[in-house]
């Protein structure tokens, strides 16, 4: 198993609707594919952990970087697992632009810095921490 840390930037800002679409899709495809994770979104970006057999998470990871609706997909941590920190989660989710969607599973108020590549990329390790910490407080 791996698990995979990226950050992608949306070619437009999403409305809350098309976030929910992209949220209960995930879901229901990484339940079919054994793939666990967390999305966040805020200010147009994404940062998103996934994990799972190689093969599958690499797959994801790929059908991700060419859908037209990302761009500047960049990896920062790819590592093998033995274990996932995301085990129950199809995928966990919170969208910073609006603390609104309180009703979606796996929202969570906490955390509310900004997350680019530029911050991440100098650190990727960080990004793990932080994805940890935020799924812990979640509970």
């Amino acid at each position: 198993m791996i698990s995979l840390i990226y950050v992608s930037t949306a070619r437009k800002l999403l409305n809350d609707q098309e976030l929910l679409d992209i949220l209960r899709a995930s879901r229901e495809n990484n339940e079919e594919t054994d793939i666990t994770g967390m999305l966040l979104y805020k200010g147009g970006n994404f940062m998103q952990v996934l994990e799972g057999p190689e093969e599958k998470v690499m797959a994801l990871y790929e059908t991700i970087r060419k859908d037209d609706r990302h761009k500047d997909a960049h990896i920062l941590s790819k590592e093998t697992i033995t274990a996932r920190q995301f085990p129950s989660w199809e995928m966990a989710f919170y969208n910073f632009d609006n603390p609104e969607i309180k009703n979606e599973p796996g929202f969570s108020e906490f955390l509310h810095d900004e997350f680019t590549a530029d911050v991440y990329a100098q650190n990727p390790r960080r990004a793990y921490i932080m994805l940890l910490t935020f799924r812990d407080n979640m509970r």
